[in-house]
């Protein structure tokens, strides 16, 4: 069976053998009362990977935005979110409004709307939160977060990304020679960006294949988040395996992260070259989800279940623009050239099948 459904773009998956040994896998004590073994060393080396002064690890993304918008919602707050923001990001959004905290929603990717709403609640005197993916792999486009930076820093608010999809992936200098850029550190490396009033949140499971999250900034911000968090105080840090496999992850990004994405974005334009040859298009540009544009006769559902019975296992999923379901190609490093053709052969197979019945 072809697998294109696994996120793990760089196709690092630290084995039990690779990893460190560890006494246990817990200490047993929350993060506010001890930091887990390596937490803080890995925290560092992503901070300097991002492009931030600071960073501080968690579970995961969901414990990073509950705890994060109740922070930032001591003062005088709004939530502006992108429609097509991540459903995490969403949930920290919703049980902050269960406080009273106002939350607007502007259409994706439109920083236009965004900024018409920013004008007509400026009587209020509310600081904007502006909450975005840095990359949005549903349209397969990059947020235009220097326009969302703009419209925060020009109202004392901040703008939070969500930087899962990019981080390992995009990074600075993107050329010829290296599509992705180099070194992996993600959107604000790729934008050229930095600044006291940018907060990223990422989960690490994508890119570096390791289950736990990060949040990153400035000193200050990362530091009252550490105080004031909750979620420090009341769930389990992340495990120390997870720690382990982050800090492995860093090391494998140092020594051949430029190697994996160069190998990665040659597997990815293979893929669009076939199908384009094969008749079909897909939305993605460059990034390794590669979304199947929606073509008339054929149904995804029943597509899906023919590349299922063809061998090849992909995403069924319900488009966010309400167009239905959509099929997804996952592609990794792990991929080879002969799994990317056997791959489009079988869809131009399940298709001619389909327009047959």
């Amino acid at each position: 069976m072809l697998d294109f459904t696994s996120a793990l773009y760089l196709g690092m998956r630290h084995a039990s053998r690779s990893l460190g040994s560890w006494a246990s896998l817990t200490t047993g004590r929350p993060a506010a009362l001890q930091s887990p073994p390596g937490s803080r060393e890995v925290a560092r080396r992503l901070a300097a990977l991002q492009g931030c002064e600071q960073a501080l690890l968690a579970p995961s993304t969901l414990h990073l935005f509950w705890d994060l918008f109740g922070v930032l919602s001591g003062g005088k707050v709004a939530i502006y979110l992108d429609a097509g923001v991540y459903p995490i990001a969403r949930w920290g959004a919703e049980a902050t409004a269960a406080r009273g905290v106002p939350v607007r929603k502007f259409p994706h990717h439109d920083a236009e709307t965004l900024l018409k709403q920013l004008r007509r609640d400026a009587a209020n005197g509310l600081r904007p939160l502006i909450v975005a993916d840095g990359y949005c792999p549903g349209c397969g486009r990059s947020a235009p977060i220097d326009d969302y930076l703009e419209c925060a820093r020009a109202r004392g608010g901040y703008l939070i990304l969500d930087d899962t999809q990019a981080l390992g992936i995009l990074g600075q200098g993107p050329d010829g020679r290296a599509p992705y850029g180099r070194g992996g550190g993600g959107m604000l490396r790729w934008s050229d960006l930095s600044g006291p009033d940018i907060l990223l949140i990422s989960s690490l499971a994508k890119g570096f294949g390791s289950p736990l999250a990060v949040l990153s900034g400035s000193e200050r911000m990362v530091r009252l988040f550490e105080t004031r968090s909750e979620t420090r105080v009341h769930t389990s840090p992340p495990s120390i395996a997870a720690i382990s496999a982050a800090e492995r992850a860093l090391d494998l990004n140092i020594e051949r992260g430029d190697e994996m994405r160069l190998q990665l974005a040659g597997l990815v334009s293979r893929f669009r070259r076939q199908i384009r040859k094969a008749g079909f298009a897909a939305t993605g540009g460059l990034f390794p989800v590669q979304t199947l544009a929606r073509v008339k006769g054929l149904d995804a559902t029943t597509l899906h279940k023919r590349l299922l019975r063809a061998g090849v296992r992909t995403v069924l999923h319900q488009a966010r623009n309400g167009e239905g379901a959509r099929i997804s190609f996952i592609i990794t490093a792990r991929h080879t050239p002969s799994e990317i053709s056997r791959a489009v052969e079988a869809l131009a197979g399940a298709t001619r099948k389909i327009k047959r019945s």
